[in-house]
């Protein structure tokens, strides 16, 4: 990746840091979208570079200190780990860290968990929401669009065969 940004884009990975730091923005998004207006750097481009010029300490490639950061709360990770343990029950399914949320896959992903305020968790499940009179169409989750469904827990006693059963569906599904 950093040869062909230096390729197209005549600058070193280390030249678009200087830049990136030179940016009047604070925010990801808005720091994004100044390099793509001032310099023309596409959506790709410039995570590169703003990861390269703002590292976060939380890299891809330590899922352990992403999920430690993501769940935090004792009561959404009570809910997260009955989750992990119904959907890791599956055969041939991978558990794989994101910054938001945590995913489960096994030739496609088919569910994914969040934490939620007030000690609760948000599932996503690669199901219609009519699948169970409680799911509901997901909306700006931020995991991927085949989860059609999604559920809120607000406790690991409602991880119950109905669940499990949800979970399995989806799995099928993947």
């Amino acid at each position: 990746m950093k040869a062909s940004l230096e390729r197209d884009t005549g600058r070193t990975l280390d030249e678009w840091v200087v830049i990136a730091r030179a940016c009047p923005e604070t925010r990801p998004r808005a720091r994004s979208q100044w390099l793509k207006d001032n310099y023309g750097l596409g959506v790709n481009r410039a995570a590169q570079v703003l990861s390269a010029a703002f590292p976060s300490g939380e890299g891809w490639d330590e899922p352990e200190k992403l999920r430690a950061a993501l769940w935090t709360d004792p009561a959404s990770t009570a809910i997260f780990e009955a989750i992990e343990q119904a959907a890791t029950a599956l055969p041939g399914v991978v558990a794989g860290q994101r910054k938001g949320f945590t995913a489960f896959s096994r030739e496609f992903q088919f569910a994914s968990v969040k934490p939620a305020k007030g000690g609760k968790a948000v599932l996503g499940l690669a199901v219609t929401p009519d699948a169970d009179s409680r799911l509901a169409a997901p909306k700006n989750e931020g995991w991927s669009e085949r989860l059609k469904a999604k559920i809120v827990l607000e406790s690991a006693d409602q991880v119950d065969s109905s669940i499990e059963a949800l979970l399995k569906q989806a799995w099928e599904r993947s």
